[in-house]
């Protein structure tokens, strides 16, 4: 039996196990079990003609996503933009940020029928899947049925390539279908064509979060909101944070505020079924704070403001001095660092960036970024950075520029897309 054929064996026998999983998820979060047929390949909404497929799993790939889904919606009117995600975080992501602009659907469970009903549903003309979502049954349905699959903002950090080499045969069959693959970096390029990628179909474009666009109105939503709730307070941010990262912060925390006892810190977990335990965390410590999902503004004497609502995050971090970017002090690999630097707020984060280490470099040689260690080395940081005016302006300015010029993805990526589209729809 070939590994694909295998693999197809074992995507059918999980799955009443993917089917219990949602819906055990649909306890804690009712918006699992909404739409549930659409994980399936069923469902209501379909396209009436051939459209754009974009793929996005979830929050940080719908906002890494945002320009291009812009510039398609802009450039190719004539094509209907469908947008997947697996997360209803990224769903209301998609909501929120396109409204009725685009088509939304739950991305199908990877099965040969699943994904070809989703096909059937929405007629893909050409797909585009971003960053590192490798599924044997969806490339195989677009190869079978002719449709460009482009890979992009396409990253794979060293460890996946390892976990991805032990089934070399599967995907280098996977990426053999003709995939475009436009890569963030000359090494997350190398490391497709070591998984199998055709090198003359292997491009390095840059990274898209570099093209992210700040929404006019942005920067002031964000000043407004510090100056009516936080008046001359120094604030940073603890955004994007995973488990054992907001205890971190919260030790941190309790050392910046012996040397700037008036600080804020606005802390901004990465999923929102984490935001009642960090609440407890918060509790058991002892600290003070409020929830922004309360409705009530922090008081002069409450040293944490835990953000505990969606799509925000954007004005917190103009609303903030510092920011420190989650997911790096614990082997996650982190997150959107040009976020927080396109808004000239200087960046802290810790060492684990394996996500986009091209950008962590660039930023840190710029000045722009600087790595902790651990919760001593954030708090030192933050600090240091609070106490000095000359010091975070300069970080900053140095953050915005490395942003600014690590632009130009976008263009890319839509040269390599024009081709494919072209003629009648």
């Amino acid at each position: 039996m070939s590994l694909y054929r295998f693999y197809v064996l074992i995507s059918y026998l999980a799955l009443p196990l993917v089917a219990l999983v949602l819906l055990w998820k649909g306890v804690g979060n009712p918006a699992y079990r909404e739409r549930f047929p659409e994980r399936f390949g069923f469902g209501r909404s379909r396209l009436e003609r051939p459209g754009i497929w974009v793929h996005a799993v979830s929050v940080g790939e719908v906002v890494a996503a945002s320009a291009l889904v812009e510039a398609l919606l802009r450039d190719y009117p004539e094509y209907p933009v469908v947008i997947t995600t697996v997360t209803p975080t990224g769903a209301q992501q998609v909501r929120d940020l396109f409204g009725d602009r685009v088509l939304h659907s739950y991305a199908p469970y990877d099965t040969p029928g699943s994904v070809r009903r989703f096909f059937e549903r929405m007629r893909p003309r050409l797909a585009i899947v971003m960053e590192t979502e490798l599924w044997p049954n969806l490339y195989a349905e677009c190869s079978a049925r002719e449709v460009p699959l482009v890979l992009a903002n396409a990253r794979i950090s060293p460890r996946s390539v390892g976990r991805y080499r032990r089934f070399g045969r599967l995907f280098r069959e996977v990426l053999a279908h003709g995939v475009v693959v436009a890569a963030q970096s000359r090494q997350d390029a190398e490391r497709f064509r070591l998984l199998g990628a055709e090198p003359a179909r292997t491009v390095v474009t840059g990274n898209l979060k570099a093209d992210l666009r700040i929404p006019a109105g942005l920067v002031e939503t964000g000043l407004a909101w510090r100056r009516e709730n936080a008046g001359e307070r120094p604030i940073w941010i603890a955004a994007s944070t995973h488990d054992g990262e907001e205890l971190a912060a919260l030790q941190a925390h309790d050392r910046v505020r012996e040397q700037v006892g008036s600080a804020l810190l606005l802390l901004v977990p990465r999923h929102p079924d984490r935001f009642d335990g960090v609440a407890d965390l918060l509790a058991r410590r002892g600290t003070s704070f409020v929830r922004r999902s309360s409705g009530r503004l922090p008081g002069g004497d409450d040293p944490v403001y835990l953000v505990d609502t969606l799509g925000e995050l954007t004005t917190f971090y103009a609303a903030a001095d510092v920011a420190f970017v989650g997911g790096s002090l614990v082997p996650i690999g982190g997150h959107n660092l040009l976020e927080p630097a396109a808004l000239s707020v200087p960046v802290l984060a810790g060492p684990h960036n394996f996500n986009a280490e091209d950008i962590a470099l660039l930023l840190h040689e710029a000045g722009g970024l600087e790595i902790v260690p651990d919760a001593a080395g954030l708090g030192h940081a933050v600090t240091r950075l609070l106490q000095d005016d000359g010091l975070r302006r300069e970080r900053g300015a140095a953050a915005r520029q490395a942003a600014a010029d690590s632009s130009g993805a976008l263009q890319k990526l839509l040269g390599l897309l024009a081709p494919l589209l072209d003629g009648p729809p």
